[in-house]
């Protein structure tokens, strides 16, 4: 298991779990945090035992928002320690956000507890949330005179819809996970007890039955295409993805387990059979 202060990582039957632990604090996020997130995520995408992220938060907080210690300066220099060239300061939840985007693992956020700011924007590139009875969401920044961060200009709208996203950040409230439910932000409300259970067991599923090559691309894919502009930018990628996966391993052994009635065993490594689909893709700079 990695040492982190503010973070920890474990992982278990193919399941890296990142747990923010701050818990006296109700996991308010910092600086720290942020760099330990985002090196835990390297760590999950670096190993080809981890096949899929489950995010949580200790104790009765999933994360609160931001340390608001610092009191009316908290968000004067951005929060994350990084300037560009320029001398704007990078937003940390922004750094985060990003990180998980790029994610090669399929990203499950089990919200435990009070979800509010960055707290809430973190889960957005998140591939699939689900949230205990317990759970509090709050997109509250109008209200604290900011703004929405952590790129969530871009994934609220596209998670829940434009109408649905403004009127959460319109009104900057506190609402509950039945809320969040019909607003279309989490899949599914579970007794505190059931959440982590619930999570795993899709994280199990994904482990136990698809292939780890074939999520990974899965998931660039869609993602990167919510911001394509033509159809055809998928069928290009589609295309590629189709001809180099048709020749591998793993697609010989689906269909010829599923000729069999047995059960798949995928060889292939996220690491070493990545294919690029997308060999035109510039990661943008922050500039």
């Amino acid at each position: 298991m990695a040492e982190f202060s503010q973070v920890l990582y474990e992982v278990s039957d193919h399941i890296a779990t990142i747990t923010m632990h701050r818990p006296d604090k109700m996991n308010a996020f910092t600086g720290t945090m942020m760099r330990e997130m985002i090196e835990a995520f390297d760590l999950a995408d670096a190993d080809d035992e981890v096949r899929a992220v489950i995010v949580t938060g200790d104790g009765r907080a999933f994360c609160a928002g931001a340390d608001l210690s610092a009191g009316g300066d908290t968000f004067a220099r951005g929060g994350s320690g990084f300037d560009t060239e320029a001398g704007v300061p990078r937003d940390g939840g922004g750094m985060l956000a990003l990180r998980i985007f790029d994610s090669k693992k399929p990203v499950i956020g089990a919200v435990n507890g009070a979800a509010v700011g960055v707290g809430v924007t973190m889960t957005l590139p998140m591939d699939i949330r689900l949230a205990s009875t317990a759970a509090r969401f709050g997109f509250v920044f109008a209200r604290r005179g900011i703004v929405p961060e952590a790129a969530s200009s871009w994934f609220l709208p596209r998670v829940v819809g434009i109408s649905q996203a403004l009127e959460w950040a319109f009104r900057g409230d506190v609402f509950d996970a039945h809320e969040a439910l019909d607003g279309g932000l989490v899949r599914s409300v579970h007794e505190p007890t059931d959440l982590l259970p619930a999570a795993r067991e899709i994280a199990t599923d994904i482990a136990a039955h698809a292939a780890p090559v074939s999520v990974a691309l899965t998931r660039q894919m869609m993602w990167r295409m919510l911001g394509a502009d033509h159809p055809m930018a998928a069928h290009r990628a589609d295309s590629r993805a189709i001809a180099s996966r048709g020749r591998s391993a793993d697609t010989r052994e689906g269909v010829e387990s599923f000729l069999d009635k047995r059960v798949a065993v995928f060889t292939d490594l996220v690491s070493a059979d990545l294919p690029d689909v997308f060999p035109n893709w510039v990661e943008p700079e922050f500039e």
